[in-house]
């Protein structure tokens, strides 16, 4: 009896940690990303960041699934997303191409890492109701990734316009439907 009753209670605490443990995974992807690109490794960095975004879809769905969801859970969340989904591809981008423009890469860079970073706290904030305010900073960040592998097709100055254009859809005021 005392077993089953134990291997109970260890179950529950597994399962009210998934969500959480998954979005840790989601945070470690995203450090290893920013780890490789610092060490030039960028196309390892861009799966690590695809990797985080799978880790970051499943967080949720497991969450709501065994109905864990918490504010603890939330913050940690925004948290792991500012890393994999704000850092990792701004970092991806500036180190793989916008280096080359100078004060002007910097600055976009650090505008779009802003930018998540306003979005994710207002997301924080707010009753949600089924829906993202603005653009969700995974979808930048993925976007902001896969553009990497257009690299050798498109102007750097280009990437510039993207980011400016990911960062202010961010922070906009437009509605888009959870899925």
């Amino acid at each position: 009896m005392f077993l089953i009753s134990y291997v109970d209670a260890t179950v529950k605490k597994i399962k009210a940690n998934t969500a959480n443990l998954l979005t840790l995974v989601n945070l470690g992807l995203g450090g290893f990303a920013i780890l490789y690109t610092i060490n030039d490794v960028l196309k390892l960095s861009l799966l690590l960041i695809f990797l985080a975004a799978l880790a970051d879809r499943f967080d949720g769905m497991v969450a709501r699934k065994f109905n864990i969801e918490s504010e603890l859970g939330k913050q940690l969340d925004s948290m792991s997303d500012i890393i994999s989904f704000g850092v990792a591809p701004a970092l991806l981008l500036y180190k793989g191409i916008l280096f080359e423009l100078g004060a002007p890469g910097a600055f976009f860079t650090v505008l779009y890492i802003g930018c998540g970073a306003f979005r994710l706290a207002r997301f924080n904030i707010s009753d949600n109701c089924g829906f993202f305010n603005g653009l969700p900073i995974t979808a930048a960040g993925c976007i902001l990734t896969l553009s990497y592998l257009w690299k050798d097709f498109m102007p750097a100055y280009n990437y510039i316009f993207l980011m400016m254009i990911l960062s202010f859809c961010m922070i906009a005021s437009f509605k888009i439907r959870k899925m």
